[in-house]
């Protein structure tokens, strides 16, 4: 079974090293790494050119933004299962891709996800937020609750029969993929109980007050574009438990029973 890994790249030469390394040192063999460039004026392209690597093909040209990446990269990719990984982010075990592999053994498993671990630029070994979607349900969606998109694996075959990212959205078009394919269409998925990916702190829906706002304007769009019901009150509502698992990351990982933070 093969696996394709799309990385959307631009000006991302402090980080794609090690974006790289981390699809090199998946113990699973069968990987298909796209790596769809937005014509960088860094050197990340060189980087990516001059490492030993997996990388099956390489796109660098001007783009409409990251989902507009992500849309070429699963175009192009031949593999049986997609998934994406961050120029800034990395697998956090080499033994992520086989588990997920192992996973979709299954026929009836048409996607899954698995946790995210968040940590800041300057220390890397230090988890300041853990993401996992072990309590997460469809349905949670309309309150803006969902599992963490990096961790997100599916057959190819869903693309083609459900649709690509939205490009005319900015930020959560992730978030309306998610909804189209888990809440509208209910694809049959397995939660994965382990961190997939080890995130850096700093994204576009996490930057600041004004990228939350579009977010959550664009969550409610996705939501109402797919017949599901809500708004800025209802997703307010998630901030409380956003705030429980950024005091407590460590206590809240540690505890026996699964969790959700966002």
């Amino acid at each position: 079974m093969k696996i394709s890994i799309i990385t959307a790249t631009y000006n991302s030469a402090v980080t794609i090293a090690q974006c790289i390394a981390s699809v090199n040192g998946q113990t699973y063999p069968n990987i298909e790494h796209i790596i769809v460039d937005g014509a960088s004026n860094d050197n990340t392209t060189e980087i990516i050119k001059s490492m030993p690597n997996r990388v099956t093909q390489l796109i660098s040209e001007p783009d409409n933004g990251i989902y507009d990446a992500m849309n070429k990269g699963i175009s192009i990719a031949t593999g049986d299962i997609i998934g994406t990984l961050n120029s800034d982010d990395f697998y956090t075990a080499n033994d992520v891709i086989e588990r997920i592999v192992s996973a979709f053994q299954l026929e009836t498993v048409e996607g899954v996800y698995g946790d995210v671990c968040f940590v800041r630029p300057a220390n890397l070994k230090k988890v300041v937020r853990y993401y996992s979607a072990a309590l997460f349900k469809p349905a949670m969606l309309r309150f803006g609750f969902m599992p963490p998109h990096p961790g997100f694996y599916v057959r190819s075959k869903k693309y083609k029969e459900l649709g690509l990212y939205k490009t005319d959205y900015r930020i959560a078009a992730d978030y309306e993929l998610l909804i189209r394919f888990l809440k509208v269409n209910k694809i049959k998925t397995q939660y994965l109980n382990f961190c997939v990916v080890t995130m850096r702190t700093g994204g576009d829906s996490t930057r600041n007050i004004k990228s939350n706002w579009i977010l959550n304007r664009e969550i409610v769009r996705g939501c109402r574009e797919n017949g599901i019901y809500t708004n800025m009150i209802i997703l307010s509502l998630k901030y409380m438990v956003k705030i429980t698992g950024l005091l407590f990351p460590k206590r809240m990982k540690n505890q026996k029973k699964p969790y959700f933070i966002l």
